[in-house]
């Protein structure tokens, strides 16, 4: 008897569900963090922020933060067994884009937003303690939230890119210039990241900002590649 989960096949269907398992524990995390704990903590008692920093946010920071990495490796490999790494046709392209979205995302919370929270975590440590907060908890917190608010940012397309690949047949011209067309999206994608690392949120401090920044951003890359991929 041969089961269908045994074959080459069913290995990619696995890495798929396995995928898209991680990407809902990392993503509803992601906006857990940002639409509904951020604005708790602005309510509420510092003793109660205090206690949640020490306990409840180092747990969701776990599930975040592997949830993540799951995502990312999954991804990679459901991308390199595809076979096809040139993005000359709709699926292969907008899958390429929803990965180097899904890559920056990444990058920002192992590398940015989960440094910075240890140290946030410390100092609320420290303080409960009897001790003295660090006296770089506070720039911490403002990059750890920083990059986080861009992260949804970039959430918005990366999902409509991710189920474009199956669902949006999108006419692409196999003979398009890839130069244009990701010189362009890089040099969006690689602004938005420096501000997400140096700048500020401007229209990101809001909730609501954030959401309508996201799907304008989404509209800007869809247009893209309607316009420049013919």
């Amino acid at each position: 008897m041969s089961y269908s989960l045994f074959s080459h096949g069913g290995g990619l269907f696995l890495l798929r569900y396995f995928h898209v398992l991680a990407g809902i524990v990392w993503i509803g995390h992601l906006y857990y963090f940002n639409f509904v704990q951020g604005a708790f903590f602005a309510e509420t008692d510092a003793a109660t922020k205090s206690n949640a920093i020490q306990k409840l946010v180092p747990r969701a920071l776990w599930w975040f933060r592997w949830g993540a990495m799951i995502t990312m490796i999954t991804g990679v490999l459901l991308y390199m067994g595809n076979g096809n790494y040139i993005p000359n046709n709709s699926p292969a392209l907008t899958i390429t884009l929803g990965m180097a979205l899904g890559l920056v995302m990444w990058f920002n919370v192992w590398f940015v937003i989960w440094p910075n929270q240890k140290i946030v975590i410390q100092s609320a440590t420290q303080v409960a303690q009897g001790g003295q907060a660090l006296p770089t908890a506070a720039a911490a917190a403002a990059k750890a939230g920083l990059a986080s608010r861009h992260n949804v940012l970039f959430s918005i397309p990366m999902l409509f890119f991710m189920l474009g690949a199956q669902h949006l047949g999108i006419a692409v011209n196999p003979e398009y210039n890839m130069g244009v067309f990701f010189g362009i999206f890089f040099a969006i994608l690689g602004a938005l990241e420096f501000n997400a690392l140096k700048g500020k949120l401007g229209p990101l401090t809001t909730v609501k900002g954030v959401i309508h920044m996201g799907l304008f951003l989404t509209v800007v890359f869809y247009l893209m590649l309607e316009i420049l991929t013919k």
